[in-house]
């Protein structure tokens, strides 16, 4: 923190206020060390949030499961008792193979007894209301998107339907980029435009290659005798060709801070066109912290089953286990209940009745997009 406030730029002397390129520059420190901590804060999170998910989470998901196969056994014995009105043991059979339908698709390896249970009361066999779900999936997103996924018997399940999905919308982002006009086309004279963006890149990496071959000048552990500060040099001369690869301005001007090549004055006299140069490096080391940052998110999102979206605080994931966990156990007492219900006919009547009017209205809300 020290260092990152030592690089800020102050007004000099008979200066009234910072340029605008300073300002942008203090701006963009200030806000990749933001980026930094935010994503050190998911690389230390997630793995204490995956031993919570683990002590927590994924007992009450099997125990959740094991209700759930209960009372979907129940729903069977139930419809093989005489009794039960048309509609009633619709409602039965509904609910019955909505529940195993919930299992299976929970299930990496799927249960031949559950697939046989839901083939029994279904009017269609599982793998082939699978089949349909996704040739209507498929259908939708090749509407929505333009896409040729290509023929239907060749998507065996969903992870091929969204494989399939992901390549060619990749390659479609790819064409994209080649035909657009910022792309390298041969034949074409390069814009003003383009020739500018080239020129200011260059610059940019110049000013690093610039800081580099200062920091490996002063730090190169061969010319140092002592073996003390040739261990130290060492070690600083690795984290600077690390910072290098990755094009890390902010680190090497830490680094050069670090071993007193400039300080908070060098900054500020730098001219206008140099400061142009750095906050065109740092704009970009800030997007990609960004863009590290939303990865990490999505692949967590992704791995424990959360809806798609951004914003999560990593520092506070423990919430979402309180959060989950509570919902799991609301399922796991709702469940109990049905249990108890579904032992006594009368009240196994009245709740079907319930459950009957619960359907009709999720069917309507899904009908008219609500």
């Amino acid at each position: 923190m020290f260092t990152i406030q030592a690089l800020q730029i102050a007004p000099a002397a008979g200066q009234s206020a910072l340029t605008p390129e300073q300002k942008r520059f203090n701006t963009l420190i200030r806000q990749i060390e933001q980026a930094r901590r935010t994503l050190a804060a998911w690389r230390d999170n997630v793995p204490l949030y995956l031993q919570s998910h683990t002590q927590v989470i994924v007992p009450l998901q099997r125990a959740l499961a094991s209700a759930s196969r209960e009372r979907a056994a129940e729903l069977d014995r139930l419809l093989d008792q005489p009794g039960w009105n048309r509609i009633e043991q619709a409602t039965l059979r509904e609910l019955l193979c909505d529940s195993v339908a919930e299992l299976l698709a929970a299930q990496e390896e799927q249960d031949p007894a559950l697939k046989a249970l839901f083939d029994k009361h279904a009017e269609v066999d599982f793998d082939t209301e699978q089949r349909e779900s996704r040739r209507a999936m498929k259908g939708l997103v090749e509407e929505m998107t333009g896409l040729d996924l290509g023929d239907d018997t060749e998507i065996a399940s969903d992870e091929d339907l969204f494989k399939r999905m992901h390549e060619q919308m990749a390659a479609q982002s790819a064409s994209a980029r080649e035909t657009s006009p910022d792309a390298p086309a041969p034949r074409r004279r390069k814009t003003a435009a383009q020739q500018r963006r080239e020129a200011e890149a260059q610059q940019g990496a110049q000013s690093i290659r610039e800081i580099y071959r200062k920091l490996a000048s002063a730090l190169h552990p061969d010319r140092e005798t002592d073996p003390a500060l040739r261990q130290s040099k060492t070690a600083l001369m690795q984290k600077v060709n690390q910072a290098y690869a990755a094009d890390d301005l902010l680190t090497l001007l830490e680094l050069q801070l670090q071993i007193e090549q400039v300080d908070a004055s060098h900054v500020a006299g730098a001219s206008a066109q140099r400061l142009k140069h750095y906050n065109k490096v740092l704009a970009e080391q800030l997007a990609e912290l960004k863009s590290e940052t939303d990865r990490m998110e999505a692949g967590f999102r992704f791995d424990f089953g959360l809806g798609p979206g951004w914003g999560l605080n990593p520092a506070k994931l423990g919430i979402l286990i309180s959060q989950n966990a509570r919902g799991l156990r609301g399922e796991l007492a709702m469940l109990e209940r049905d249990m108890r219900t579904l032992a006594d006919r009368p009240a196994t009547r009245r709740w079907l009745k319930r459950e009957r009017q619960r359907l009709r209205d999720a069917e309507f809300d899904a009908d008219f997009g609500f």
